[in-house]
Parts: C-alpha cells; sequence; structure tokens
C-alpha cells in the first residue's frame, strides 16, 4: 500500500495489507484526515491445549528409611549370628521388641538374611 504526503514523498508499507484484504472486507478499513484504522471482527475458535495440564505426582521414596534400632543392629552383626548373640549385643532382653523393632525390619530390607531360611526360629 502507497501513502502519499505533502511534498510529493510516497511511503510505502509491507506486503501485509494486501494480505489482510484477503481475508476481511472493506467495511474493516476506516479512513479520516490524518490516520487509518483497521478494525478485525473477532473469529472465535478454540485452540486446542498446547501445553498438557501439570498434575504434581508423588513419588514413592526409592530408598526406604533405616530406623535407629536397624542400624544398631547392623553395627553389631558379624558373619552368622544368632537372635539371642545379636540381642545380647545390643544389650536387649525383650525377645518381642527385639523381633517387632529390629530383625523383622532388617530383614524386611535385605540387610540380614536368615541363616536357615526354611527353619525360621524367632
Amino acid at each position: 500500500m502507497r501513502i502519499f504526503k505533502d511534498l510529493g514523498m510516497v511511503e510505502q508499507l509491507g506486503s501485509g495489507v494486501p494480505r489482510i484484504l484477503d481475508s476481511y472486507n472493506k467495511e474493516c478499513f476506516e479512513f479520516s484526515l490524518h490516520f487509518l484504522r483497521m478494525t478485525f471482527p473477532a473469529r472465535f475458535t478454540k485452540t486446542p491445549q498446547v501445553t498438557p495440564q501439570v498434575t504434581p505426582q508423588v513419588t514413592p521414596q526409592v530408598t526406604p528409611q533405616v530406623t535407629p534400632q536397624v542400624r544398631n543392629l547392623i553395627s553389631v552383626v558379624s558373619g552368622d549370628m544368632s537372635r539371642m548373640e545379636i540381642q545380647e549385643s545390643l544389650g536387649l532382653s525383650d525377645k518381642r521388641n527385639f523381633n517387632i523393632s529390629y530383625l523383622l525390619p532388617a530383614l524386611k530390607l535385605n540387610l540380614i538374611e536368615m541363616t536357615i531360611p526354611d527353619k525360621p526360629n524367632n
């Protein structure tokens, strides 16, 4: 589009205006003495969501926590030891407490293993 100014100078706009005219009718243009106003009707189209919704995910804990009791058990075990020997090394007398708090969690975490797994005798 060419715009003529005073003193015979010509200013030229880019090729966008002809492309606009191809898509919109001439009612979109309003000419006045000092400016040109272009008003385009809104085209409401639903655009697909480009970015997927980010949902926080709970990541399972990869490394299980080792309790202080299990840590103490591991620190006293040396080679093949009986339950009684481990219990005595820890200074524990209650068999039930030892099994629940020390032995079973350590076995579950595969930190220790039974010497005779076919014949468990806690």
